[in-house]
């Protein structure tokens, strides 16, 4: 019997040792029967809400696995909501993404209580757009030129924390405008409907490409006066609006509007929480960069009438560190100058 024993046990863990050992499970297969969910850090009918509902037609056919895609609408504190839950409560391995707001870069130099993230945390995917800004006036304010924005005070809608409003708290206080910013609107489909119902009478920093698509009626019919660009670069389409920098006599000045401008390289920005597997992280990068040279992708953004022009990944991360290791003192008084007075 204890012979047999033997046998057995000798037959087993030659069974054993001789077994090839097991494989580890192909990353390429995880997304396999998937669903990912975009977070928008804004409300449907925006330019984010388009370029988000774009890419969830567009990325999952270039994902191993073909995972469906959801869109969740997530307004709300100039998009602090969405970048909170992103870095902080949204699933860890790779099922849920954001198109965050811009300000979200800049939004732990101005509310670090409130920002509860590093930006040198997430994993930057890509960026749908680097663009430009405008400043526009109703075609029934008094201000025509732009000349009359240092002349005449306009009064503007404004999202609380984001472009809108700390755009024009930075003008005024470095190039002498005279914005009054009336809060209180969640997305600028609003401020819009706001400017049409005459309650304010135009709006600061609001996409170039975003204007396009969802107002092209205010450009055909000239019901708006593009007063203003704001960005790093000069907007082709824009060559004879005077860019903010124009006005900027001071350098130091001049760096903290570049600090407030730098945001505009990745405009649009796409990432995955802190602790997604980086092997997924990489899936998700290289999906995008493919999506990007896509020409399908690109003929239904022009069909739609969205504007792309798409940043990689590490053009977005070298826009990253460049605000994170802005010098103190200009983060510092670019804090106090976009912030809301106490």
């Amino acid at each position: 019997m204890r012979a047999g024993l033997v046998a057995i046990a000798t037959v087993l863990l030659a069974g054993i040792v001789g077994a090839p050992p097991p494989t580890a499970a192909d990353p390429r297969d995880f997304y396999a029967g998937k669903q990912i969910t975009i977070v928008v850090a804004a409300g449907a009918g925006g330019g984010y809400d388009l370029q988000a509902r774009l890419t969830a037609h567009h990325l999952g056919k270039h994902i191993p696995g073909n995972p469906t895609f959801l869109v969740q609408n997530m307004p709300g504190a100039g998009g602090l909501y969405a970048a909170n839950h992103i870095a902080n409560s949204a699933p860890k391995d790779g099922t849920a993404i954001a198109l965050l707001q811009r300000g979200a870069l800049v939004a732990r130099l101005i509310n670090p209580s409130g920002a509860r993230f590093a930006i040198g945390d997430l994993n930057w995917i890509g960026s749908l757009n680097a663009e430009t800004g405008v400043v526009l006036s109703w075609h029934m304010s008094a201000h025509k030129t732009t000349g009359d924005l240092f002349d005449k005070e306009l009064i503007v809608g404004g999202i609380a924390g984001a472009d809108q409003e700390t755009t024009a708290r930075l003008l005024n206080a470095l190039i002498g405008t005279r914005f009054k910013v009336v809060n209180g609107y969640n997305t600028t489909a609003q401020i819009a409907l706001a400017i049409e119902r005459s309650e304010v009478l135009g709006i600061v920093d609001w996409s170039w490409s975003s204007v396009k698509a969802v107002r092209p009626n205010w450009l055909r019919d000239h019901q708006v006066n593009v007063l203003l660009q704001v960005g790093l670069e000069r907007e082709g389409e824009l060559a004879g609006v005077p860019s903010a920098l124009d006005f900027i006599t001071a350098e130091a000045d001049r760096k903290v509007m570049e600090l407030q401008f730098a945001q505009k390289t990745a405009a649009r920005p796409l990432t995955a929480p802190p602790g997604v597997p980086a092997e997924r992280v990489a899936i998700l990068r290289s999906a995008f960069a493919t999506m990007a040279r896509d020409p399908e992708f690109r003929a239904d953004a022009e069909r739609s009438g969205i504007e792309i022009s798409p940043v990689s990944a590490e053009a977005v991360e070298r826009v990253v560190r460049l605000i994170a290791s802005a010098p103190p003192e200009i983060a510092e008084r670019y804090a106090r100058t976009v912030s809301p007075p106490r």
